[in-house]
């Protein structure tokens, strides 16, 4: 399953997140890579230890929590602590990969199992060439190149990359969650429920049929989810 969430952080969002990350200090990426992607790894991160990564995340982690597409799509039970990256120049890269299936979060010790891999890019599309996220996925490769302020989600199972930059900085947090509901297949039903019943409710209003629909998608999720 791959979602768009289109404007996950507001235009003021934007610029303050643009402010911290003026004053960032960039390091090699192949810091943080484990032993298959340090192979495919060549860009550059912020240290998750410094101010401004601290102050990047509050600001991210609070968009999060007030947009309900996230919580439809994603149900998440666990948010790694989101980071930061950077393409461009001699560090312009990110070879065929796939996610590690349980993260540990530096500041807490907290082991998060990667259901869902998420980016939300923080430099406009016209600011850079190439640096598209490339997913293969079972119906060929998925090429994801957003609007600063958009977050793309797909399942952490997948093959991806970012392909080379030859022009200006991509700049995108990254983060994964652990959701509540394991299976994709089964995330994807109860997201499109959600989606169709919105849509429903917004033409028609409520009826009984829709209180019926609606303890579907509830007991679904009764049945499935994991807390």
């Amino acid at each position: 399953m791959l979602i768009r969430i289109p404007e996950v952080l507001t235009a003021d969002e934007l610029t303050q997140a643009r402010q911290i990350l003026a004053e960032a200090a960039w390091k090699d990426g192949k810091s943080t890579a484990g032993t298959q992607a340090l192979q495919a790894k060549n860009n550059e991160q912020l240290s998750q230890d410094s101010p401004e990564s601290e102050r990047l995340r509050a600001l991210v982690l609070k968009a999060l929590e007030r947009h309900p597409l996230f919580f439809s799509a994603a149900l998440p039970k666990k948010i790694y602590p989101p980071l930061f990256n950077r393409y461009g120049g001699d560090t312009n890269f990110y070879g065929n990969h796939v996610d590690g299936a349980v993260m540990q979060a530096r500041q807490t010790g907290q082991r998060i199992r990667s259901d869902v891999s998420c980016t939300l890019f923080l430099a406009e599309p016209e600011d850079y060439d190439g640096g598209d996220l490339a997913i293969e996925d079972t119906y060929g490769t998925q090429r994801v190149k957003l609007a600063a302020g958009d977050m793309v989600l797909y399942p952490s199972t997948s093959i991806h990359r970012v392909e080379p930059v030859t022009r200006g900085h991509r700049v995108a947090c990254f983060f994964w969650v652990e959701s509540m509901v394991r299976s994709d297949e089964q995330r994807r039903m109860l997201f499109d429920l959600d989606m169709n019943l919105l849509r429903l409710r917004e033409a028609y209003g409520e009826s009984s049929y829709l209180v019926n629909l609606t303890g579907t998608y509830h007991n679904l999720l009764r049945m499935w989810a994991d807390t």
